[in-house]
């Protein structure tokens, strides 16, 4: 029997990012200008109500839950939801919803390669100076490609390993990774959301000026409603 795979490509909210999420804030702010990111701010407020809406008529009662970052399931795990939905996350919330009305948290990740990429975001950061900002973001530059292509790894091996013939499971995953070409054939996935046009909207935001009527279409794109089952 074939193994299905609710695949939900993402774009993180400031309250995902927990100690990040000011520098995060900042620095957006200071380099698209405030309007502008007011109004990304919006746009991904927007995306997740269509997500949220796209799961009003589906039924998650035993499926397996995936999520970017999900370093632990079981009590730990839980713990980790409600703070992310104290914080604010809609990503959370939607978690939160989907493990009260039957559905099952699975460890996603690898703690030590999700702590060593957010130790580089977190260097580059860092109130500190302009040369040990370049030097952080070379090191990461160096890293992340490595870093993701591991990440991906590991949490295709998870599903692989935990998803059952006939069974159902949502995958919650950042659009720059690459999940999808690592699963096993007998998985049918269905993806929720176009992650090449997720892509291609965080890709052209630094420059919205010079693609204000690509972003605006993309824009759209990413507050409708999304596909069905």
């Amino acid at each position: 029997m074939m193994r299905t795979l609710l695949y939900v490509p993402i774009i993180h909210t400031s309250a995902d990012l927990g100690s990040l999420a000011e520098a995060v804030q900042k620095r957006g702010a200071a380099n698209m200008g405030k309007e502008a990111w007011v109004k990304h701010l919006g746009i991904i407020d927007g995306f997740w109500d269509a997500i949220a809406r796209y799961f009003d008529s589906i039924d998650v009662s035993g499926m397996k839950i995936y999520q970017d970052g999900m370093v632990a399931d079981g009590e730990i795990g839980e713990k980790i939801v409600k703070e992310g939905v104290r914080l604010g996350s809609k990503n959370y919330e939607l978690v939160s919803g989907f493990l009260k009305a039957g559905a099952v948290l699975i460890k996603t990740e690898d703690v030590e390669l999700v702590k060593a990429e957010h130790e580089h975001i977190s260097a580059m950061t860092r109130d500190q100076s302009r040369a040990r900002k370049l030097l952080a973001y070379g090191k990461y530059k160096q890293a992340k490609d490595r870093l993701l292509k591991q990440r991906d790894a590991y949490i295709a091996k998870r599903i692989d390993e935990t998803l059952n013939d006939g069974e159902k499971g949502i995958l919650f995953i950042g659009a720059y990774h690459n999940v999808k070409t690592k699963l096993k054939a007998d998985i049918d996935i269905v993806e929720v959301k176009d992650t090449e046009k997720i892509r291609k909207y965080q890709t052209l935001l630094p420059f919205a000026e010079k693609h204000r009527k690509e972003l605006s279409a993309l824009s759209d794109y990413l507050v409708s409603q999304a596909g069905a089952v």
